[in-house]
């Protein structure tokens, strides 16, 4: 056997374990989760943002809708906005984004905006100030039950993540989140996916950094 077929063979036998084991790996690009008293600041009294389309985790979607977000140094237009209305918004962005606009932006968990700084909203209607809510996402991955026990993993848990893209890595500080309201995905900004040679449909391979018990 030569040594182009063993690695032929080699390669698709990775390829069948990561279809198997891995995780499918997601690009976040920037974006909002507003909360009801914001829409209506910016939009108007009672109004009902426009479903454009779904996103992989079942009951979140795309707005028709977008806005302005407004740094000290620039303004990025054309933000997405998702969909359902949150308890609290949000700001999402990437630590390039945060370069351009000015502010320093700290990596925390969705949901984690105390004392993060805050930021100006735009829409062709009206404007709100945040003082809170700017965030670069932490890496993470979302994970039904079934696939979290397949994994050996538990909620909260801080992982490792190799990708074997166009320019292979290795991903450490992954927090796991588990819920059956999930799609297991793996979620990553586009600094990192700039970094891995992302391509859709790319997978990870999750490394524990602790042994199961």
């Amino acid at each position: 056997m030569n040594n182009e077929l063993i690695t032929s063979l080699i390669e698709e036998i990775t390829r069948r374990a990561l279809l198997e084991t891995g995780v499918e790996v997601e690009a976040s690009g920037r974006h909002v989760h507003l909360d009801r008293e914001t829409v209506d600041a910016l939009f108007g009294p009672g109004y009902e943002l426009t479903h454009f389309r779904d996103l992989s985790q079942p009951g979140q979607y795309v707005c028709k809708e977008r806005i302005s977000i407004v740094g000290p140094k620039s303004v990025i237009h054309n933000v997405v906005i998702l969909g359902p209305i949150r308890k609290k918004t949000q700001v999402e962005i990437s630590a390039t984004d945060g370069t351009a606009l000015g502010i320093k932006a700290p990596v925390r968990e969705s949901g984690d905006i105390a004392g993060t700084p805050g930021i100006l909203l735009l829409s062709a209607k009206n404007s709100v100030q945040l003082t809170e809510g700017l965030i670069v996402a932490k890496r993470h991955i979302h994970m039904t039950p079934e696939d979290a026990a397949k994994q050996q993993v538990t909620q909260s848990e801080i992982v490792q993540v190799k990708i074997n893209g166009d320019r292979p890595l290795i991903f450490d500080d992954v927090v796991v989140r588990i819920s059956p309201d999930f799609a297991t995905y793996m979620h990553i900004d586009y600094d990192e996916a700039n970094a891995c040679g992302f391509k859709k449909g790319i997978r990870g391979q999750i490394i524990k950094k602790t042994k199961a018990k």
